[in-house]
């Protein structure tokens, strides 16, 4: 599901800098998509298990910024901004992620979807500035744990979207 180092193309010149996670999801790629652009979406599954969202401004567009705080399990709060840098419906969402406009260990996500039949393949790539910065990321923080537990918080959320539209 998940490999650390590898990126699309064999040994890519940024392997040693990236995490790739991986996830299919039981939903059409325009409501997977859906669901990374709207912040009333967002804020209801984003992070690792157990995390909750408290966003201070959200504005989906290309320079657009998501400002918001991760809020861990043990109470820890974690400032986080997000800046959008290509948007391509319902395709490919490009950003970069760190603590603040102006945090120098900011790295870049690119997330693509995949139609897969009725199903969604969504692909996160993500790349560090430095080979460090990502061994910290994977070793203190646990990226990688972290990163499946959020698409699998995506695919458990819009399971249940899906299911109560067509309740509602």
């Amino acid at each position: 599901m998940s490999a650390v180092g590898r990126g699309t193309q064999a040994q890519s010149a940024t392997a040693d800098r990236e995490i790739v996670i991986s996830r299919v999801i039981d939903a059409p790629r325009e409501v997977v998509f859906e669901a990374f652009t709207e912040v009333r979406h967002l804020s209801r599954w984003w992070g690792p298990k157990g995390f909750t969202t408290t966003t201070r401004a959200f504005e989906f567009r290309v320079g657009g910024v998501w400002d918001f705080v991760m809020h861990g399990p043990d109470g820890t709060d974690y400032q986080e901004w997000i800046s959008w840098t290509e948007i391509v419906p319902p395709e490919r969402i490009t950003l970069r992620h760190g603590e603040s406009h102006d945090d120098p260990n900011a790295f870049e996500s690119i997330l693509t979807f995949d139609s897969d039949g009725a199903k969604t393949r969504i692909d996160m790539r993500t790349v560090f500035p430095t080979k460090e910065l990502r061994d910290e990321a994977v070793e203190k923080y646990h990226a990688v744990e972290g990163g499946e537990q959020t698409l699998n918080n995506l695919a458990a959320y819009i399971i249940e979207v899906v299911q109560q539209g067509v309740k509602g």
